[in-house]
């Protein structure tokens, strides 16, 4: 399927790693023009040797100074831009609300949440100027399912729907479409290491954690981040011009989060 695509313009936060490297990958695979920023300066590193279509800057979405410099970065490389993919994000801690750190529960919000408002409102008046313009917004099936001890991670990602809804609302008459993604059990690193930590939290094993894991899910496997990057390649294409507002769950139907 051609997605009319080519010379697209992209942005894609975190994208040295995980899902947003998928996006990048898929993006440029169809011709797109992709910046990309991570703090993971090794991965930008080794990236620059494997994926050199791929242009990249340093950057922590939480501190408004490097999302700043970040997007001069990316106008000056890539002349404009047509798509932001907000994908950077943390698992945050894992633990009861009364013994997690007042930090942590900050630091997981400012990025997860507030890192796509600071990438979103410098976006904004360069996707004015594009003809197929998009925003998407990386949430969670725990974005509309409640998370026993990952509080700061749920309530951030409940939050990224209310504000692709009300971006969607706001941002309509100009013709820039905003959708969220809310992926179940994604296949990787990150993944491993939150069943890990409730596994440990339990006083379980992992091939334990695991199985409960999958048990409020009808598909018994993981999502893969190719998977997230095909649909989100359609949704910034011309074909999926009328998509706006949605926040669509590729999560093998999860019911619940345990």
């Amino acid at each position: 399927m051609d997605l009319d695509i080519k010379g697209l313009r992209v942005l894609v936060t975190a994208g040295a790693n995980g899902i947003g490297l998928a996006v990048a990958r898929a993006f440029v695979g169809e011709g797109a023009r992709v910046h990309i920023c991570d703090v993971d300066d090794a991965a930008l590193t080794a990236l620059r040797q494997s994926d050199p279509a791929l242009t990249s800057s340093h950057c922590d979405v939480s501190d408004r100074a490097s999302v700043s410099t970040l997007f001069d970065d990316a106008t000056r490389a890539l002349g404009g831009l047509d798509v932001l993919v907000n994908n950077a994000g943390v698992a945050g801690p894992t633990a009861k609300v009364e013994d997690m750190h007042p930090d942590d529960w900050d630091r997981c919000v400012n990025i997860c949440l507030t890192g796509q408002f600071n990438c979103t409102r410098l976006a904004v008046p360069l996707l004015r100027q594009s003809r197929n313009a998009s925003i998407v917004n990386i949430s969670s099936a725990a974005g509309r399912l409640g998370f026993a001890m990952r509080t700061p991670y749920a309530a951030a990602k409940w939050g990224v729907i209310g504000f692709t809804k009300s971006l969607s609302i706001e941002l309509g008459p100009d013709n820039i479409r905003v959708n969220a993604i809310l992926p179940g059990l994604v296949a990787g690193d990150r993944q491993r290491r939150v069943l890990e930590a409730k596994a440990q939290q339990r006083g379980i094993s992992y091939a334990e954690m695991e199985k409960i894991a999958f048990s409020y899910t009808s598909i018994k496997d993981y999502v893969t981040p190719q998977q997230l990057a095909d649909q989100i390649l359609f949704m910034c294409s011309p074909r999926g011009r009328t998509i706006s507002g949605q926040a669509i769950s590729i999560c093998g139907d999860t019911g619940m989060l345990g």
